[in-house]
């Protein structure tokens, strides 16, 4: 049953483009139906170079690259029974420079919008400040999922701070057998895995975490490093496998073939939770520092896992208070180092593992969702106080 007033609609990448933040809005939806406070009323899907096979939870379509579609889509909702659009932002996925073409959208709206930030830049280019501020003066509400990015968006975009909330990353709660048993299963028994997974892409640092690898295993010869995840779309588009061919070539060069293992495919939650479970460490050797969320990251929070990265900013937040180790940017000896400390440290580990799980627990995807509710509630509820008095 509909109720009056409360009609959420999201503006975002869904599944089944392969997309981080795809995931991500489909894992929030599906908990935010469960909460009947509200009523979902769809998803507007932003299409790339081609079409694809949604779902009944999307009920319109874009497409990013057609400035024409983002006018006709504020056109619809205005005439349409949603109350309220939540707009999952990331640069990348909107059409024009920097995804300026979204303007063009909210500048047209004339419901309220809500803007989740997926990326919150440090040093953000001319344009990319004027997308995000302009956001952050005619929107709602602003959510980040990483607290230290709150002074950002205050200082640097001139977001009120009555508007930002801080709501974490939402990781799912499938239950998943034991690590051993899952070793067993999947023919690592007797193995120290360490995994990286996501969208491959040079970003990621996957080179450095090879090397380290190369190091390790001079010591611990059981090490067995899984890089999971096909390679990104848009680089795959652009580059091939150029990426994913140079880190094999490195291996073979580095004769650590049976120290590193590429699953070269787009992996189900289950497979990612799976894989996480089995794994001693979880890295992320990334390059960017100003890096203001990661959903692999919050994954291998949530199931409490031992994680070794370097310093992006949601990095630092989630491994802070001793919950993780921090390597330095693009050092291979750095997370060797860190690698081995924590196979030579049963105290450390278990302490931050316990750590971990704490943080986690407060993660799952019905508690963030809950927490999107109450948002959402308080933000239609000055809407409507504004109307009356109006």
């Amino acid at each position: 049953m509909s109720i009056l007033g409360r009609n959420i609609a999201f503006l975002s990448t869904y599944p089944p483009r392969e997309c981080g933040i795809a995931t991500f809005t489909q894992d929030l939806v599906n908990e935010i139906k469960k909460i009947k406070l509200i009523n979902f009323a769809g998803v507007i899907a932003i299409n790339d170079h081609k079409r694809y096979d949604y779902d009944e939870d999307v009920i319109y379509e874009i497409n990013q690259f057609e400035r024409e579609d983002y006018l006709k889509l504020a056109e619809k909702l205005n005439e349409s029974n949603v109350d309220l659009l939540i707009i999952e932002h990331e640069y990348g996925i909107f059409g024009g420079e920097s995804g300026e073409y979204l303007l063009d959208l909210v500048d047209n709206l004339s419901i309220p919008f809500a803007v989740t930030v997926h990326t919150v830049l440090l040093n953000p280019n001319e344009k990319q400040l004027k997308i995000l501020k302009e956001l952050g003066q005619k929107s709602a509400r602003v959510i980040t999922m990483a607290k230290n990015t709150i002074p950002l968006l205050e200082k640097i975009y001139e977001i009120p701070s009555h508007k930002i909330t801080f709501i974490p990353h939402g990781v799912p709660t499938l239950p998943v057998l034991p690590k051993e048993t899952l070793k067993e299963r999947y023919g690592f028994k007797g193995r120290r895995i360490i995994s990286t997974f996501g969208l491959i892409n040079p970003g990621k640092g996957i080179e450095y975490g090879i090397e380290a690898i190369s190091m390790v295993a001079k010591k611990y010869k059981d090490v067995l490093y899984l890089i999971l995840g096909q390679t990104h779309p848009n680089i795959k588009r652009l580059y091939g496998e150029e990426y994913r061919e140079k880190l094999q070539k490195m291996v073979k060069d580095l004769g650590v073939e049976d120290n590193v293992r590429f699953v070269d495919k787009y992996l189900t939650k289950r497979e990612i939770l799976e894989y996480l479970k089995m794994s001693d460490i979880y890295m992320t050797p990334y390059l960017n520092k100003e890096q203001a969320v990661s959903g692999t990251l919050a994954y291998a929070a949530g199931l409490g896992k031992i994680i070794i990265s370097t310093p992006y900013m949601y990095a630092e937040e989630i491994l802070g208070n001793g919950r993780g180790l921090l390597a330095d940017f693009r050092s291979a000896k750095s997370l060797a180092e860190k690698i081995e400390y924590v196979f030579e440290h049963p105290e450390a580990r278990a302490r931050m593992e316990s750590e971990m799980k704490k943080l986690g627990s407060t993660m799952t995807w019905n508690n963030v969702a809950y927490r999107y509710v109450i948002m959402i509630l308080s933000v239609l509820d000055v809407k409507s106080r504004e109307e009356v008095v109006i």
